[in-house]
């Protein structure tokens, strides 16, 4: 990118621009802090401008979601759930503090920095509170600070809706923060850093045979992110295939080597990529529904309106005549306690089935050989843990099971279809 520099007239400023993501547990204490701002500083050194969009602290948010449950249960008794426009205004403070004390980091080993809020930066997002989804980046601001040399702090998971109301992205927001500034900066390329090495076949903590992926095209690891999978957030790897960003996916704790362990993602060559399952993935944090519906009084219009409103993501829908069956994610639903009490109230055919995941095997042309999902049941049914709902796709099998056999399920998946024989 072509600037001018402000301190001289004379020079442009034509280095390229790194965007970098450091998660929470990247930024959690001091020393880590420090640790960040030396690799930051690294890479300013290298030649390139360099933006930093960061997390919150360690379990930062958690902990003040926590506390606005427990102000709200002392006021309001243990149903009420606080509004999710003043929960953004709360949570939004954790990465506010992060960005300041890096932006003072680096500042101290003698880099000019200066750190910026979403809205600041011109992250322009809709009016939905606690899941709201970027529609436009206008990063002047950081443009004009690149310019001046400065290294940009970004306050990560955060935004400004078009009716000027602080907003934030959901889970893993601070993933799409980077990569949607990376795409509206032209960046070279947007690094993410985690506790973990890049993407792997299953999560490490179920799977310990699971195997390090060193590259993933952008269809594989959406799916895999939509199914549950906490490497990378689904709407940033989203941002990245529709503006063509290579994303790179690092620890925070590996030492700064030329060819780094990592996962690159990007879009493959069709040649590349075999039809095969390439991951397992388990999601927890799901709530399978059915609905019978009195035609002479459909329901459901309602339960989805009610849904919409308490930020409830539909993973799965399917109807058969009266019969409705959904798969709900509640990760980004903190009003999700009272809706389902309200759902109960009103809607009293609204039925939960409790204490269920949802287990996908995630790849490409999974559908070639039907074979392939007839094994898959008949391994679930072996568990103990048949398919209360099953889903098949190009892309994608995936099962909602009783939650207690989620880990041996991952495992058994895993063995039978990823595993390297």
């Amino acid at each position: 990118m072509l600037l001018t520099d402000p301190s001289s007239e004379n020079q442009v400023r034509s280095l390229p621009i790194v965007v970098q993501k450091y998660g929470g547990s990247s930024v959690a204490d001091v020393a880590k802090l420090g640790r960040v701002a030396d690799r930051v500083v690294a890479t300013r050194r290298a030649g390139n401008d360099v933006v930093v969009v960061v997390s919150a602290m360690g379990k930062t948010t958690d902990e003040l979601l926590r506390v606005a449950a427990d102000v709200g249960a002392a006021g309001g008794g243990l149903d009420f759930e606080p509004p999710r426009r003043e929960l953004d205004m709360l949570v939004s403070t954790g990465e506010r503090v992060t960005m300041a004390l890096l932006s003072i980091a680096i500042q101290a080993r003698g880099h000019k920095a200066i750190s910026f809020t979403g809205s600041q930066c011109g992250i322009i997002t809709n009016d939905r509170h606690f899941d709201a989804r970027i529609i436009e980046v206008r990063p002047h601001r950081i443009e004009d600070e690149i310019a001046r040399g400065h290294i940009v702090i970004v306050a990560g998971y955060q935004g400004m809706s078009y009716r000027r109301e602080i907003t934030t992205l959901g889970r893993g927001g601070s993933d799409t923060t980077a990569v949607a500034l990376a795409a509206a900066l032209r960046a070279e390329r947007c690094e993410i850093y985690s506790d973990v090495d890049g993407v792997y076949s299953a999560d490490p903590r179920a799977v310990p045979s699971a195997q390090h992926l060193p590259e993933v095209d952008y269809g594989t690891l959406q799916t895999m992110a939509e199914s549950g999978a906490k490497v990378l957030c689904a709407q940033a790897v989203e941002w990245a295939r529709r503006a063509g960003i290579a994303i790179y996916a690092r620890s925070t704790f590996d030492p700064v080597v030329a060819e780094p362990r990592q996962t690159l993602v990007r879009q493959l060559e069709p040649s590349s990529q075999q039809p095969r399952a390439r991951a397992v993935v388990a999601d927890t944090k799901i709530v399978l529904a059915r609905l019978r519906d009195d035609p002479a009084q459909p329901a459901l219009p309602m339960v989805l309106d009610m849904l919409s409103t308490a930020g409830v993501t539909i993973r799965e829908l399917s109807t058969e005549g009266a019969d409705t069956t959904m798969v709900l994610s509640v990760l980004n639903a903190p009003q999700w306690g009272a809706t389902r009490t309200e759902l109960g109230r009103k809607v009293p055919a609204f039925q939960l089935v409790p204490a269920v995941a949802l287990v996908s095997l995630c790849g490409g042309g999974l559908t070639d050989d039907p074979s392939g999902l007839r094994e898959f049941c008949r391994l679930l049914e072996e568990l103990g843990a048949p398919a209360q709902l099953l889903v098949a796709s190009p892309l994608r099998f995936a099962a909602v099971i009783a939650q207690q056999h989620a880990v041996a399920a991952q495992q058994r998946l895993h063995e039978a279809f990823v595993a390297e024989r």
